[in-house]
């Protein structure tokens, strides 16, 4: 349990960090999520574990045959819908400017979580 919201907390963390990164040095296209308190990215948080638990392999048994073709790299549309699915879910506080934003919003937060993972593991 205690690891659970540990993780929560981390992707919090995350979507904050990648908010306030691509604000500042990224074009405006590429803006991920707006989030305005630490409670929206926590309900963000939340939403989006939710999503990756129940939907996100629902839709990659879907799509495998895109996946196949791919090489897997249709995955990465995969998470991204996901991802914008979770903002627009979320309700007031963040939204997803793009499918850019939602793809490499998905990317990082993706990357800053399993970094986390990776010490949280010893």
């Amino acid at each position: 349990m205690f690891k659970l919201l540990i993780r929560l907390a981390v992707s919090a963390g995350a979507v904050l960090l990648v908010t306030w990164a691509l604000q500042q040095f990224a074009p405006p296209e590429w803006q991920v999520v707006r989030i305005e308190s630490w409670s929206t990215a926590l309900i963000f948080a939340v939403v989006l574990g939710l999503l990756n638990a129940l939907l996100r392999p629902i839709l990659l048994l879907v799509t495998c045959p895109l996946n196949a073709v791919t090489f897997g790299l249709f995955t990465f549309v995969v998470n991204a819908l996901v991802f914008w699915l979770a903002a627009s879910l979320s309700g007031a506080g963040s939204q997803v400017v793009g499918f850019m934003g939602a793809l490499i919003g998905s990317l990082a937060v993706t990357i800053c979580t399993a970094i986390a993972d990776g010490y949280l593991e010893r």
